[in-house]
């Protein structure tokens, strides 16, 4: 871990697959050491700045790897060797990358800074390959590929004839993407995103004291079966349970007489009693309530 800490980039990998990064920094630090004159064909480096730079390369090799190349002292005799080895990671990157960037377009990403990163990632592995990637391509890239519903807002952008491609991507993070859906992209509206402080009250006393409408469907055409009122369905209806169950206990028992329902029974039918409305009935009522007694002779009271 200690010679971890000590390392100014991530060493070479024995797979390789870092190796076009790899080269990019080591060449960079070699320079800033005066010693990227080691590593090239035609040098008048000294043997003092030779080592130097073999073992600064050493440093940044894989364990493994480092143990194959011990014994190479020359700089540039290394730098071709690993060259040599590693060289065909080219072959698999660049071609990845001009697809990428012959698919890349602007209005595919949820926002601009997503699509940003990846022109850079995609640019950044093209120049390591060899492609070098123009601010006009760039530019150019970005504008073709806005949203067919942006067509007014590109040539907008096109008319400013901006040469940079940050000049145009800092105004584009500065205004709002929406994206709308998976068939259409995203579109892009010219305008600086408005923050709320809190949380939106407009419509939460608009209807203060008043009772929401009931938008159920209207039933013009029959009674409801639920509890045979009228002017709605059964799957809106809002009668009470207990007349529900009332109603429902008289289509069941439709035939039987009145007078053979037992007391029991009949307590629980009308005790509460509820109207049709749906208001409870203070009213208490027995069953004495409903019949009369004549002599010997019961009769049931209408």
């Amino acid at each position: 871990m200690a010679n971890l800490a000590k390392l100014e980039f991530a060493a070479l990998d024995i797979t390789g697959k870092n190796y076009l990064t790899w080269v990019l920094d080591t060449k960079i630090h070699l320079e800033a050491r005066n010693l990227g004159d080691t590593i090239r064909e035609e040098s008048n480096s000294s043997s003092q700045d030779w080592a130097k730079a073999i073992i600064f390369i050493h440093r940044h090799l894989d364990k493994a790897l480092k143990s194959e190349y011990l014994t190479v002292e020359n700089p540039l005799a290394l730098w071709n060797a690993l060259r040599n080895r590693y060289n065909h990671q080219t072959t698999v990157i660049l071609p990845r990358a001009r697809y990428e960037w012959t698919h890349l377009r602007i209005q595919d990403f949820k926002s601009v800074a997503e699509y940003n990163s990846t022109l850079f990632r995609i640019t950044s592995q093209m120049k390591l390959c060899g492609d070098i990637i123009t601010e006009e391509h760039m530019l150019e890239k970005t504008l073709s590929t806005f949203h067919a519903s942006n067509v007014l807002l590109q040539q907008q952008y096109r008319a400013r004839g901006y040469t940079e491609y940050n000049q145009l991507i800092s105004v584009l993070l500065r205004g709002r993407w929406n994206r709308k859906d998976k068939n259409h992209g995203v579109q892009f509206h010219n305008q600086v995103p408005r923050h709320n402080s809190g949380p939106s009250f407009k419509n939460a006393n608009r209807h203060k004291g008043k009772a929401p409408k009931n938008n159920a469907p209207r039933n013009s055409e029959g009674a409801c079966h639920r509890c045979d009122g009228n002017g709605h369905w059964a799957r809106a209806c809002r009668t009470p349970k207990h007349p529900v169950d009332l109603y429902q206990v008289s289509l069941k028992e439709k035939g039987v007489e009145t007078n053979f329902l037992d007391q029991a029974r009949l307590m629980d039918i009308l005790d509460p009693v509820f109207d049709l409305s749906g208001q409870l009935n203070t009213t208490h009522l027995d069953v004495p309530d409903f019949i009369e007694e004549r002599g010997n002779e019961v009769y049931r009271s209408d």
